[in-house]
């Protein structure tokens, strides 16, 4: 009898969703070429994946059910890479709350359930660290999730992706399907968005400074106290994770799919502790403080003048270092530093935004 496998093949037919973006193009980098970072995401296999779909939004409406499912039927992708999301730092996120809710729950229940019926071996579902609760525990283990109060400024995009954790779970349970979701911590990279009215902290502080310096400000005004704590991960590592997890041996995925909730009917009530889910923290394992980060993208940037912080806007949560022993259990740690990585985001920043606004 032959056995089939679930692992990943160079001529697998894989879709990307969301691969304009910042985690999305990154994962297309990862599964166009062999990894500079790892090198061991597809075990002794270096060839790059050649079957790969994508879609603009312009081709494709992913909030539109209509539209994803003659996709999925046109189509018929073997593998799926969740990640398409609408996603921004506290300002959008407290500006937008409808939009953040609406958008994320269509886009993932579209591309879940389609994904089902057109018979996808393996999805991946990225999430963020902000599903966990506000004042957690830390590191955040994957079991913290739904144990405490979210935090209240982006309440809604948690919602949302804490809503397709559940899903995948859901159809796992229900119809045996492999569906996970990685949650990595704060992302920086290649193809970031810099719009300070809509980008995470990082980006901005980067056009913040490179900005006054051309200026010759002498003061660049952050957010916050610059107390609390944040991990970054370069987004290259990001995706080496991802398709690391997703060419996982079948033994070791289905380890991932979560365990089933306790049966109500069998015993009598539900016993706390022993259902988890489908979840996987992607991290690097540090954090530092916005201060730290600030200071830090002063010297890569080369700004001389002081930073000044507005203690009367919004913190946001007071610490968000993930725990991923999990993940290094399989395998798979970080390679790229902050220190290692900042310089060739700013790189990246000055040729493809700067020299253009």
């Amino acid at each position: 009898m032959i056995i089939m496998s679930n692992e990943m093949q160079p001529n697998s037919k894989i879709y990307v969703a969301g691969h304009r973006g910042l985690v999305g193009s990154a994962i297309m980098r990862r599964l166009t070429s062999p990894s500079p970072l790892q090198g061991k995401s597809r075990g002794e296999n270096s060839l790059p994946y050649t079957n790969i779909i994508t879609r603009t939004h312009a081709e494709l409406d992913l909030t539109d059910q209509t539209a994803v499912r003659a996709f999925f039927e046109q189509e018929k992708p073997e593998y799926v890479f969740l990640a398409a999301a609408k996603v921004g730092g506290i300002l959008s996120n407290s500006t937008y709350p409808a939009e953040f809710i609406q958008q994320n729950l269509a886009i993932q229940t579209n591309i879940i359930h389609e994904s089902w019926r057109a018979g996808v071996k393996r999805l991946l579902f990225l999430g963020s660290s902000c599903i966990y609760p506000r004042d957690c525990p830390q590191p955040i283990k994957e079991e913290y999730l739904l144990t405490g109060p979210l935090e209240p400024s982006n309440r809604p995009y948690a919602i949302a992706k804490i809503a397709g954790i559940e899903m995948c779970w859901a159809y796992n349970r229900q119809y045996g399907t492999q569906y996970i979701a990685a949650m990595p911590t704060n992302l920086y990279g290649p193809g970031d968005n810099y719009d300070l009215q809509n980008s995470h902290v990082l980006p901005a502080l980067i056009r913040k400074m490179h900005e006054a310096k051309l200026r010759g400000d002498q003061e660049v005004v952050v957010w916050g106290t610059g107390i609390p704590r944040r991990e970054f991960l370069y987004s290259e590592d990001m995706a080496d994770a991802c398709v690391y997890l997703m060419n996982l041996p079948d033994a070791q995925f289905k380890t991932l799919l979560g365990t089933d909730i306790p049966s109500f009917q069998a015993c009598g009530k539900g016993t706390e502790g022993n259902a988890l889910p489908p979840l996987i923290n992607i991290g690097a394992e540090v954090d530092l403080t916005i201060c730290e980060l600030a200071e830090l993208v002063k010297k890569v940037v080369g700004f001389d003048g002081e930073i000044i912080f507005d203690t009367s806007k919004p913190d946001g949560t007071p610490r968000k270092l993930l725990d991923v022993s999990k993940l290094k259990a399989m395998g798979w740690a970080a390679s790229i530093g902050l220190t290692a990585g900042l310089p060739r985001v700013y790189e990246d920043f000055v040729f493809s935004v700067a020299d253009k606004s």
